[in-house]
C-alpha cells in the first residue's frame, strides 16, 4: 500500500486513459492506410540506402491544431506530391506534441481543444483519425517523437519519426527510436551541437530495454532489437545555421567517423532561417544547389508550411481563429510551398534522373 505521507504528494489525480488496443479499435487501421504507411516506410529507407534517388521532402505545418484545415492541406498536398513524384518524394508533417521552452500550448494531442482542459483521451483519438485519414489520401506521414506512450497509440500510422533538439539528448527517447517501427531522424541540439544526435542514432541503433505499456495498456519491459535507419537533422542553433557546404561536410566527417551512413536531412526552418518563415525557400535554394553540384549525403529537407502565411496566437474566443494558420512557429503559405517544390523539381530533376543511370 502507498505511504500518504510520501508518494504522489504532488499529484492532483490520476484520470483512467484508454489503452492503445482501444484506440486502435474505435480507429483501426483500414487496408488502405497500412498499404500506404507501409510504402512510405520502404520508399524512405530506399532513400536512405540509396536504392531511391530522390530527396525526401517533409513538408506540413508547424503543428496540427484544426483536422478541419489540416485535411484541406492534405489534400492539396497529395495533388502536389504526385505532381513531382517524378524527382522528390513528398511526406506530410504531422506534428500533435510540441515542446515547451517553459510553457505554452503543448499541442492537439495533449490539449484538442486549445482551452488548457487536456483531454488527452479525446486528443488521442482524434489525432489517430487525423492520421488514418491522411493514410487513406495516399499520404505518408512523419511526426515528432515525444511522449514515450504516444508511439503505442499512433506509431503504426507513421512512416517516418523525428526526436526533437530539446530531447535528442534524452536517453528515454533514444531507447524509444531504438522501437519505433519507421525510420527515425535526430535533430541537432538547440546549441547547434552536432554530437547529439549522431551519438543519439549510434544508441537508437543499438537494442536496448526499458520500461513502457504494451497495447493492454500494462507496464512491461520493452526490449528491442534497434533501429537501422536513424539518421540526423540539421536545424541550426545558438543564433546561426548549419545548412550550408561547410557545415554539411562536417556531418558527413560526424557521421563517418562514428561508422554511420552519411544520410542528412535539412530542416528549412528554426534556427536555419532565423526563425523567419519568409526564409526557407532560400535555405531550400541551398540546399538544391548543393544537389546539383553532386552532393550524396543530403536526402531530404523539411518544411514548414500551412495554407497561410505566418503564424497567429491563440485567442480566447476560437471561433476568431484565422483558417490555415499556424497557432505555433510561422509557416509558408501554400502557394510559397507549391512555387518551392515546383522549382527544385525543374532544378533537380536531370540530376535524379543522371542518378538513377
Amino acid at each position: 500500500m502507498p505511504h500518504a505521507s510520501t508518494e504522489n504528494l504532488n499529484v492532483v489525480s490520476f484520470d483512467a486513459m484508454l489503452s492503445p488496443e482501444e484506440i486502435k479499435a474505435r480507429v483501426p487501421l483500414s487496408d488502405t492506410a497500412a498499404a500506404a504507411v507501409e510504402s512510405g516506410r520502404a520508399t524512405i529507407k530506399a532513400i536512405l540506402d540509396r536504392q531511391d534517388p530522390r530527396p525526401m521532402v517533409i513538408v506540413g505545418p508547424c503543428s496540427i491544431h484544426d483536422p478541419v484545415a489540416g485535411l484541406d492541406y492534405a489534400r492539396r498536398l497529395k495533388v502536389l506530391a504526385d505532381e513531382v513524384a517524378d524527382t522528390l518524394y513528398v511526406v506530410m508533417r504531422v506534428y500533435f506534441e510540441k515542446p515547451r521552452t517553459t510553457v505554452g500550448w503543448k499541442g492537439f494531442v495533449n490539449d484538442p481543444r486549445m482551452d488548457d482542459s487536456f483531454h488527452i483521451e479525446e486528443g488521442m483519438e482524434r489525432g489517430r483519425r487525423f492520421l488514418l485519414d491522411i493514410a487513406e489520401l495516399g499520404l505518408p506521414a512523419a511526426s515528432e517523437t515525444l511522449d514515450p506512450i504516444a508511439p503505442q497509440y499512433y506509431g503504426d500510422l507513421l512512416s517516418w519519426a523525428a526526436i526533437g533538439a530539446r530531447t535528442t539528448e534524452s536517453q528515454t527517447h533514444r531507447e524509444i527510436a531504438s522501437g519505433l517501427s519507421s525510420p527515425v531522424g535526430f535533430k541537432n541540439g538547440t546549441d547547434g551541437s552536432l554530437d547529439s544526435a549522431v551519438n543519439g542514432c549510434l544508441s537508437a541503433s543499438r537494442s536496448h530495454a526499458f520500461l513502457g505499456v504494451n497495447d493492454q495498456g500494462l507496464t512491461c519491459i520493452v526490449r528491442t532489437r534497434g533501429n537501422p535507419y536513424s539518421h540526423v537533422v540539421l536545424r541550426g542553433g545558438a543564433g546561426r545555421p548549419n545548412y550550408d557546404t561547410v557545415s554539411v561536410s562536417l556531418a558527413e566527417q560526424a557521421l563517418t567517423k562514428a561508422g554511420l551512413p552519411a544520410n542528412i536531412v535539412i530542416d528549412c526552418s528554426h534556427a536555419n532561417s532565423w526563425k523567419k518563415p519568409e526564409l526557407q525557400p532560400l535555405v531550400m535554394k541551398d540546399v538544391v544547389s548543393q544537389l546539383r553540384n553532386g552532393n550524396r549525403s543530403i536526402v531530404g529537407v523539411m518544411i514548414e508550411s500551412f495554407i497561410e502565411a505566418g503564424n497567429q496566437p491563440i485567442p480566447k474566443d476560437l471561433s476568431t481563429l484565422r483558417y490555415g494558420c499556424s497557432v505555433t512557429d510561422g509557416c509558408v503559405s501554400w502557394d510559397t510551398t507549391a512555387q518551392m517544390l515546383h522549382d527544385a523539381r525543374t532544378a533537380v530533376r536531370e540530376t535524379i534522373a543522371a542518378r538513377r543511370t
